[in-house]
């Protein structure tokens, strides 16, 4: 953050770059002007006031002239030193600023991640950080905030990232001072893992029922065994189309993290090569030209699971256990990554613990599952 004087002809020469900076008058000390991305100029007043970090928008550069920023400026930082309780020009409310956040950032989320998202908005952030400028939200409000969370850790966990997201745009759009952040480092919950990885008489089991709903329930039977085998989502698999299946792989054209390839083995190509080709859908609705809805295959997986002593397992679970039995039969870390179409590689650190035993169980159990078809 540099400090010089400013004059006009230094602010024309201002150029935006890809990220906010800020220019600190060296002659007034808690005012500057902040350059945007989009090369808008705004002046702004940073002071400390009662242990609080205070951060006002003075105008922007294009409206008002430097002179008349500074006497604001200057008018401005003596109300507040003397606790005169000024009215603050472009008081931004977090509500505000989060819907302007919700309405821009969305590009960056898909429909049910904003769905999800906005849920968390409403129910945990703003009830707490309603009616407040977003500028003056410091790191123990958000340390209080989030310590309030403690009986319920799964929405204090996915909240946070959320608040960050708002808290760091605001930076952008020039709401908050620079590098302000007030959710970084705040550690989140530690909670015990939901994962659940089937068993070698599980999967046996498992197999065997799959096998006797084939005649009547071959598309259903054929979408678990298609998880089982590709460690995709249950939404990749159920929306995929005809088009996507081709060389012995599956494309994916909008995963959770983006278009990927699926690599698929032989078992798996078998299980595609056995559906029935009606329209672009692997997975067709008989009602609407779209694929099955996912309730039929929850459905369905719910009689499954019952029949089969595995009332706890969900259909990500079938993810996990195949994320478990390529880290067990000797992949690494990052190619397991790849397979699940993580990101980071960290995600899937949580399989590196399973045990040699189970390597052998695991890999005889996928065998026997396809050997019952």
């Amino acid at each position: 953050m540099s400090r010089v004087r400013l004059t006009e002809s230094r602010i024309e020469t201002l150029e935006p770059r890809k990220a906010p900076y800020d220019v600190r008058d060296a002659t007034l000390k808690g005012f500057g002007i902040r350059v945007l991305p989009s090369g808008s100029k705004r002046y702004f007043i940073h002071s400390q006031h009662e242990g609080r970090r205070l951060w006002k928008t003075v105008g922007n550069a294009d409206s008002i002239s430097l002179a008349e920023a500074r006497r604001r400026a200057t008018e401005l930082l003596a109300a507040i030193r003397s606790d005169a309780a000024p009215i603050l020009p472009e008081e931004k409310l977090f509500e505000a600023v989060a819907e302007e956040v919700f309405s821009h950032y969305s590009q960056h989320w898909k429909p049910g991640t904003i769905k999800v998202n906005r849920n968390y908005l409403g129910n945990t952030i703003l009830p707490r950080f309603r009616g407040r400028n977003i500028a003056d939200i410091g790191k123990q409000d958000v340390q209080r905030w989030f310590a309030s969370l403690r009986a319920t850790p799964v929405a204090a966990d996915r909240s946070m990232p959320i608040l960050s997201v708002i808290m760091r745009q605001a930076e952008i759009y020039g709401y908050r001072p620079e590098g302000s952040n007030p959710c970084v480092g705040i550690r989140r919950y530690r909670r015990k893992g939901r994962e659940r990885f089937l068993s070698w008489p599980e999967l046996r089991r498992l197999g065997t029922l799959l096998h006797s709903h084939d005649a009547r329930h071959p598309l259903p039977a054929a979408f678990i065994r298609l998880l089982l085998l590709t460690g995709c989502r249950k939404d990749e698999i159920r929306t995929l189309q005809w088009l996507d299946y081709r060389e012995g792989c599956l494309f994916l054209r909008d995963s959770k993290t983006g278009p990927r390839t699926v690599w698929l083995s032989s078992p798996a190509r078998a299980v595609l090569n056995d559906l029935p080709r009606r329209g672009k859908w692997l997975f067709p609705s008989p009602r609407s030209p779209r694929p099955v809805s996912s309730t039929v295959f929850e459905t369905f997986w719910s009689r499954v699971r019952e029949e089969a002593g595995i009332a706890d397992v969900r259909l990500h679970d079938l993810r996990h256990t195949y994320a478990s039995i390529a880290i067990m039969q000797g992949e690494t870390v990052t190619t397991v990554a790849r397979l699940l179409g993580h990101n980071d590689a960290q995600t899937t650190l949580k399989y590196a613990h399973l045990s040699d035993t189970s390597v052998r169980e695991a890999a005889d159990a996928l065998a026997d599952i396809l050997g019952e078809g």
